[in-house]
């Protein structure tokens, strides 16, 4: 019980530093964000897969992105995806490319204002350089995301030679569709992990990102349960009110939800790191008081 309390507490201290630090309208401006770069980032993507004589990739690419997402928002956006990466490009050290490039990044960038409000740092570096290093976070995840698109085309293949060998294993097929979703779980702790330890000012631990990354998986895997049931309850709502639109305002109001619990994520470890702060100096005044007072 005195952990739960403690933990209850600390969540509202952080849902509080969630809203002081507008938390509502930085999550906004994340799922824009987000929604803005992710046509650029897969077409880079694909870009790097024709590059590398391997553009059926990028179509592998955008199903583990989109993996984890509720079949009603994924399914209409991954078709989208699909048709646009249709067109096989090579045109990566072009001007068309190095500005999906640069709006990729913008994804990044909202991510970086949000974390810096959440952990209650300021950021001290050149504009040119944090920008300079998103773009390297999104060619990084452009590289991760065709290696493990890689591990998804050959896992199969690989699957069928072990079968071949051992035809014993033939009633565990279904270990490749658990593969996918190991897979799409593996990219998203990696991206929450670098998230918060590298893209916000100042340094920290592991150990202190941890609470933040936990309670994000938790909600996010609530959310999207919840948000999924609620389309399928109600199919035609948003088709309804915005027609044509519908698509695209089913990711973002999605995209909105996961920002504002990955923002909460944020204030609970910047709570928790300021509490750990605060002992540590009432315990440095303690000793220090304790010293003062000792008889010579």
């Amino acid at each position: 019980m005195p952990r739960l309390k403690t933990f209850y507490a600390v969540a509202m201290i952080a849902w509080n530093r969630f809203l002081l630090h507008d938390g509502w309208a930085i999550a906004s401006h994340i799922a824009l964000s987000v929604l803005f770069s992710m046509f650029p980032f897969l077409i880079l993507v694909t870009s790097l897969a024709s590059f590398f004589g391997t553009g059926s990739l990028a179509d592998e690419a955008a199903d583990l992105i989109l993996e984890a997402w509720p079949t009603e928002v994924g399914e209409p956006i991954a078709s989208e995806v699909h048709r646009v990466l249709s067109e096989q490009r090579r045109d990566i050290l072009t001007i068309g490319a190095a500005l999906a490039l640069y709006f990729a990044s913008s994804g990044v960038e909202s991510l970086r204002v949000g974390l810096n409000r959440a952990y209650g740092v300021r950021e001290t570096r050149a504009w040119w350089f944090t920008r300079l290093e998103s773009i390297a976070f999104v060619i990084l995840g452009a590289i991760v995301m065709l290696g493990f698109a890689v591990l998804v085309v050959f896992g199969p293949l690989i699957w069928r030679v072990i079968v071949y060998w051992l035809p014993r294993l033939a009633p565990l097929e279904n270990l490749v569709d658990l593969l996918r979703i190991l897979t799409a779980t593996v990219l998203i702790v990696a991206a929450l992990i670098v998230a918060h330890k590298f893209i916000p000012a100042g340094q920290r631990r592991f150990r202190h990102i941890l609470p933040g990354i936990g309670i994000t998986l938790v909600l996010w895997i609530l959310g999207g349960v919840t948000f999924g049931r609620y389309l399928s309850y109600y199919p035609g709502a948003y088709a309804s009110m915005y027609g044509g639109l519908a698509t695209a305002m089913l990711a973002l109001v999605f995209l909105y939800i996961l920002s504002a619990i990955f923002l909460f994520g944020g204030e609970l470890n910047g709570t928790v790191i300021a509490a750990k702060r605060r002992r540590l100096h009432k315990l440095h005044d303690q000793r220090f008081e304790e010293v003062r007072k000792a008889p010579l």
